[in-house]
C-alpha cells in the first residue's frame, strides 16, 4: 500500500512500485525503507520477490526456476481448487490464539474462552443478506461471519492469587460454536449460545445454554422447539441472578418475503426543497421496499423472560429491539427499538428510535423518547443527532436515568454556549417533577464515569481544536460547583492522565473504585499507557479527586518488560478498596516472551503468575525488533518499528526486500505528531491480518511508520493532502 504524503512535509518519495528513495538528509540508518532486488539466505519472498528480483545471471536463473515452479503451482491449484499458502505462512496463521478471559463479578473466578485461528471456509461461503449496513446469516438469524469460541474452562481464584483446578464446561456436543458468553450478576452461572450446523440441509440450530460455575455442567435453557433465538441485535441480558431477557423470533413469522418480479415502483430522490445534506459515501443500505420487508422479517423480535427452571413469559410487543437494559435495582427494563420510516441513505442507527420503560413483570411505564429519522446530521466532526442521546442508567443508583441533549441542533458548525446539557431523572418521576440539569458543557459530551453521589467524572471533547476536559461533579450535592480536573490536548499522549479503575457492584454495574488510604480525602486509581519520549511505560497513579494531587504507586519495568494493568481483582460490595489489600490483574511481556497474566498483590506488590503460554511461533522467536527514530524534512520527529528475520546479518546477507505497513494520521500540532506512542519491549504478535508473518519468508517489515498530516491553526489536516501517483 502506498502512504499518503503532503508536499511540504514529505520525507519518503515513491518512484516505482519496487523502490524508495530518501529525500531528507536526516534519514535513518541503511536498514530503513529500501526495497532492493536481493534475496536473503534464510528464505526467498513469496510474491513481492518476483517483482523486486533482478541483477546477476545466477539470480536470473533462480528467478526462472521460481517462475516455472510458480506456474506449475498455479496450474495445479486450478485443478485442485483453493491454493494453499507457503508452508511457512500456513504454520503461522493456523496457530490458535491464546484464550480470552472474563472475570466473574465477585472476582473469585476467571473464565477462559478457547478460540480457533481461522474461520472455516463453510462460514465464509454461506449466503448472506446485507441490509442497512448489517450482514445477516439467514440460516441462523444472526450476524454473518461471526467468530466463535470452541470451549470454556473456569478457575477459582485463591486468596494468595493462584488459580484452582480447571473446570471444563461440558454438556454440549463436540464441534459446537459458542458465542455471547456472560456471567450472571452473582457469578454462580454463565449463559451463552451454542450453534450446530445440520450436515443434511445446512440449517443452523442456535440455542441458549446456562452452565453452573461450580461444576461446569451446562444445559439448554430454552427446550421448546417453538422458541428460536434472534441474534441480529442484542440477544439476551441478565435481569437478575436467575432470569434472562431474550430476543426470540415471533412465533407467527412465516417464510421470508420473496422479491417481486416487478419492482414496487421507481426509486425517487428529490432536492426540490433545497434540503441538501452532505453525506459520506455509503453502501449496503436498504435499496427498495423488498429489502425493507426483509429487514423487518429478520430483525423483529419477541422478548421473553426465561428463568433458570425454564419458565417462559413473553413481554412487550414484537419490535426491532436494538438494546435491552435492566435497571440496577432489577425493577425496570429500558427497551430501545427502531421503526419505520426507514432510509436508503443511512444505516439503521439513524432510523427513528424509540426508548421505553417497562417493569420486569411486563407493565408499560412510559415513553422516554421517540426520535425521528436522522438523515440530516452534518458531516462535520462533532455533529450528533438531535434530541435525547446516550440514554443510560446511572450505575450507582437504583433506577435513575441520565442522558445528553445538544443545544446546537446537533450541528458542530453552530457556535453556541452551552453546546451540550447533561440531564438526570428518576425512572418514575413524581408529578410535575422535571429532569435535573447535571452539567452544561461548551464542548461535545463524551461520557461519564460514576463513583457515588458525591463524585463523578464527566468528559467533554472538541475535535476541531483537540481540546478535552474532565470535570469533577457532585451529582447529588447541588451546592457543590463542578470543577475542572484535567484540561489538555487529546492528541498529547505525554500528558494523558489515564482512566479510572472501575469496580463492579452487586447489581452488575461498574463504578469508580474508591481507594481507602491512611490519608483524608477521596482517592481513586488512574491507569495509563504512559507515553514518553523513550517509549510507553504504563503506570498506576493514586489521585486525590478533591485536590487533583497524584502519586505514582506503580509503573512498568523500563528495561526489558512491558507490563500493563488490566483489571481490578479486589472485591467489595460498596466498591471501597483498602490500598494495602489491592489486587490487580496485570499482563507482562517482552520482545521475545509472549504476554502472561499475573495477580499483583499489595502492599508488597508481589505477583503470582496464573498463565504459562508457550511461544506461538517458535520459528520466529529470535526475530529482531527495533523502534527507530528519524526526522522528516520539515523537522517533525517520527518513529517506526523495524522487524527483521531471525538470524539476519546485514554484512553477510545484504539488503532485504521490505514490506511497509502504515496509514496516515491527522494532527493539529507538530509536537504531538512527533510523540512516541509505542514500546520496544512489547511482544511481536503475529496474525493473519498483520504483515509480520512475512518475516517467515525472509522479508523485513517496517510497521506503522508515522505519517502525520498536520493541520495547524484554522487549517484542517487534509487541506494539503496529496497522493503521489508517479
Amino acid at each position: 500500500m502506498l502512504p499518503l504524503l503532503q508536499r511540504p512535509d514529505q520525507h519518503l518519495r515513491f518512484t516505482h512500485a519496487n523502490s524508495i528513495t530518501e529525500s531528507s538528509s536526516s534519514a535513518p540508518s541503511h536498514r530503513l525503507l529500501r526495497l532492493l532486488p536481493r534475496r536473503s539466505r534464510h528464505a526467498h519472498p513469496f510474491a513481492l520477490s518476483t517483482k523486486c528480483a533482478a541483477g546477476s545471471s545466477s539470480d536470473a536463473s533462480v528467478e526462472e526456476d521460481d517462475a516455472e515452479k510458480d506456474l506449475s503451482m498455479r496450474h495445479q491449484s486450478a485443478e485442485l481448487g483453493y491454493r494453499r499458502p507457503p508452508k511457512q505462512i500456513e504454520e503461522i496463521v493456523d496457530v490458535p490464539p491464546n484464550p480470552s478471559y472474563i472475570i466473574s463479578p465477585r472476582r473469585d473466578r476467571i473464565m477462559f474462552l478457547k478460540r480457533r485461528a481461522m474461520p472455516p471456509l463453510s462460514d465464509l461461503a454461506k449466503p448472506e443478506n446485507v441490509l442497512s449496513g448489517i450482514r445477516i446469516d439467514p440460516g441462523s438469524n444472526m450476524r454473518s461471519r461471526m467468530s466463535f469460541y470452541t470451549g470454556i474452562t473456569v478457575h477459582m481464584l485463591m486468596d494468595n492469587g493462584t488459580l484452582g483446578p480447571a473446570k471444563e464446561v461440558h454438556g454440549y456436543a463436540d464441534g459446537a460454536k459458542i458465542n455471547f458468553v456472560t456471567w450472571s450478576p452473582d457469578g454462580q452461572h454463565m449463559a451463552f449460545t451454542v450453534r450446530y450446523e445440520d450436515k443434511v440441509d445446512s440449517s443452523v440450530n442456535l440455542s441458549l445454554w446456562v452452565a453452573n460455575a461450580e461444576s461446569g455442567e451446562a444445559r439448554p435453557l430454552c427446550i421448546s422447539e417453538n422458541i428460536r433465538l434472534n441474534a441480529i441485535f442484542e440477544l439476551f441480558v441478565w435481569v437478575n441472578d436467575s432470569t434472562v431477557l431474550v430476543c426470540t423470533i415471533p412465533s407467527s413469522r412465516g417464510n421470508p418475503p420473496k422479491k417481486p418480479l416487478v419492482p414496487f415502483g421507481p426509486r425517487i430522490r428529490s432536492n426540490e426543497h433545497k434540503n441538501v445534506v452532505q453525506m459520506r459515501a455509503t453502501k449496503e443500505m436498504l435499496k427498495d421496499l423488498h429489502e425493507e420487508q426483509l429487514f423487518d422479517y429478520y430483525a423483529t423480535s419477541q422478548l421473553i423472560l426465561v428463568s433458570m427452571d425454564g419458565q417462559v413469559k413473553p413481554i412487550a410487543p414484537p419490535a426491532i429491539y436494538t438494546a435491552l437494559d435492566p435497571s440496577p435495582n432489577e425493577k425496570y427494563l429500558m427497551l430501545t427499538s427502531v421503526h419505520r420510516p426507514y432510509s436508503s441513505i443511512v444505516s439503521y442507527e439513524r432510523f427513528p428510535k424509540k426508548v421505553e420503560l417497562w417493569t420486569v413483570d411486563g407493565t408499560f411505564i412510559r415513553e422516554v423518547c421517540d426520535l425521528p429519522l436522522a438523515e440530516d446530521i452534518p458531516i462535520t466532526s462533532g455533529s450528533v443527532r438531535k434530541g435525547k442521546r446516550l440514554i443510560r442508567w446511572r450505575p450507582d443508583m437504583p433506577s435513575t436515568l441520565y442522558w445528553v441533549e445538544a443545544q446546537d441542533g446537533g450541528d458542530a458548525n453552530v457556535n453556541v454556549s452551552p453546546r451540550d446539557i447533561v440531564y438526570m431523572e428518576r425512572a418514575d418521576p413524581l408529578n410535575d417533577e422535571k429532569p435535573q440539569v447535571l452539567l452544561e458543557l461548551d464542548l461535545r459530551y463524551r461520557r461519564t464515569s460514576w463513583c457515588n453521589g458525591s463524585h463523578a467524572l464527566v468528559y467533554e471533547h472538541w475535535y476541531k481544536t483537540r481540546r478535552t476536559r474532565t470535570w469533577v461533579i457532585s451529582p447529588d450535592c447541588k451546592d457543590v460547583s463542578p470543577q475542572v480536573l484535567f484540561e489538555r490536548s487529546s492528541e498529547d499522549a505525554y500528558s494523558n492522565p489515564g482512566s479510572p479503575i472501575m469496580c463492579r457492584t452487586p447489581a452488575g454495574t461498574f463504578v469508580i473504585a474508591k481507594i481507602k488510604t491512611k490519608y483524608e480525602g477521596t482517592y481513586i486509581l488512574l491507569k495509563g499507557q504512559g507515553a514518553t519520549p523513550k517509549g510507553s511505560i504504563p503506570f498506576l497513579d493514586l489521585l486525590n479527586i478533591n485536590t487533583g494531587v497524584k502519586e505514582r504507586i506503580w509503573e512498568s519495568s523500563k528495561e526489558k518488560y512491558y507490563e500493563s494493568v488490566l483489571a481490578l481483582m479486589s472485591y467489595n460490595p460498596k466498591c471501597e478498596i483498602q490500598l494495602n489489600q489491592l489486587k490487580l490483574l496485570v499482563s507482562k511481556e517482552s520482545r521475545r516472551e509472549p504476554a502472561q497474566y499475573y495477580i499483583k498483590i499489595w502492599p508488597d506488590k508481589n505477583q503470582v503468575q496464573i498463565t504459562n503460554y508457550s511461544h506461538p511461533h517458535p520459528q520466529l522467536a529470535l526475530l529482531q525488533k527495533e523502534v527507530i527514530r528519524y526526522q522528516r524534512k520539515d523537522g517533525v520527529k517520527l518513529t517506526a518499528t523495524l522487524y527483521l528475520p531471525p538470524g539476519y546479518n546485514p554484512s553477510e546477507d545484504g539488503p532485504l526486500p521490505c514490506l511497509i505497513w502504515s496509514y496516515p494520521g491527522e494532527f493539529k500540532s507538530r509536537e504531538a505528531a512527533g510523540q512516541v506512542r509505542r514500546s520496544p519491549n512489547k511482544f511481536a504478535r503475529i496474525s493473519s491480518n498483520f504483515p509480520l508473518l512475512w518475516l517467515a519468508r525472509g522479508f523485513a517489515v517496517l510497521a506503522d511508520p508515522t505519517i502525520p498530516i498536520i493541520g495547524e491553526g484554522d487549517q484542517e489536516a487534509n487541506d494539503r493532502l496529496l497522493t503521489l501517483t508517479e
